[in-house]
């Protein structure tokens, strides 16, 4: 156990997603140090991706719906008003499901075998996204575009 409590699991979710919103959207993504206690309000999508086995867990991104938006006219190379609504789901899936790949990967490296569920998205203006009785959380908010974004990851070991 105490080797899963030094892995660095805030520096594997920032890296992780950094990474992809370089890489897959062509994004820079700022890290909001001031408040990690952002809130996004209005529509709203949330991805999710759930991780078992040596470790059990969940990893979400939480984005509003203009950057859902933005995100997918980005990945898909098209104009902000050419995106249907399937497509944003799509991408905002896409997204979750790349951003815990990467994670995953860094967690197996560090000796914790894991597979990856596939990918939920939760859309709408007035809901919460809980996960309970997890060891570790990490919530790290970002921004482009003033638009801001919240990644969290939940975990706990079962070895």
């Amino acid at each position: 156990m105490s080797d899963f409590n030094k892995i660095d699991l805030k520096g594997f979710a920032l890296n992780s997603t950094i990474e992809v919103f370089n890489t897959m959207l062509s994004m820079k993504l700022d890290v909001l140090q001031a408040d990690p206690i952002v809130k996004l309000t209005g529509n709203r999508l949330v991805g999710c991706v759930g991780l078992a086995g040596n470790v059990m867990g969940n990893i979400c991104i939480h984005v509003s719906k203009e950057f859902a938006r933005i995100m997918a006219a980005a990945m898909l190379g098209m104009e902000i008003d050419e995106i249907e609504e399937d497509e944003i789901n799509d991408v905002i899936g896409e997204v979750c499901n790349m951003i815990s790949g990467d994670l995953k990967s860094r967690l197996c490296d560090a000796g914790f075998s894991c597979v990856l569920s596939i990918p939920s998205v939760t859309s709408g203006s007035d809901f919460k996204i809980e996960s309970k009785g997890w060891v570790r959380h990490e919530r790290i908010a970002f921004e482009n575009r003033n638009e801001k974004s919240i990644v969290e990851v939940f975990i706990k070991s079962v070895i």
